[in-house]
């Protein structure tokens, strides 16, 4: 049987029923291997002594970085007008 629970807003799921306190170590456990990162979700697999860890991270989010006119940017939105003309000028090849 499963058992679903939601621990500071990380959905827990095990084969076994568990505490608050042994999730919230869990949660804690998985922080300290990935240090910076949000946690979606964790499953764990009782087997005896032995326990199953599994985990997803919240997806990050990043910004395309393309290089214009000699300059590495994401957007053109802090280029001034020459820098702007220039950019739209420009021969883009496929």
């Amino acid at each position: 049987m499963d058992y679903k629970m939601v621990v500071d807003g990380i959905e827990i799921s095990a084969n076994e029923a568990i505490g608050e306190k042994e999730a919230k170590a869990y949660i804690a456990y998985v922080h300290s291997k990935n240090p910076g990162k949000e946690i979606a979700s964790i499953s764990l697999d009782f087997d005896g002594e032995e326990v199953g860890l599994g985990y997803h991270l919240q997806p990050e989010g990043f910004e395309k970085i393309r290089r214009i006119t000699g300059y590495l940017v994401g957007t053109v939105d802090r280029f001034n007008n020459g820098k702007r003309a220039e950019e739209r000028d420009r021969v883009k090849h496929a």
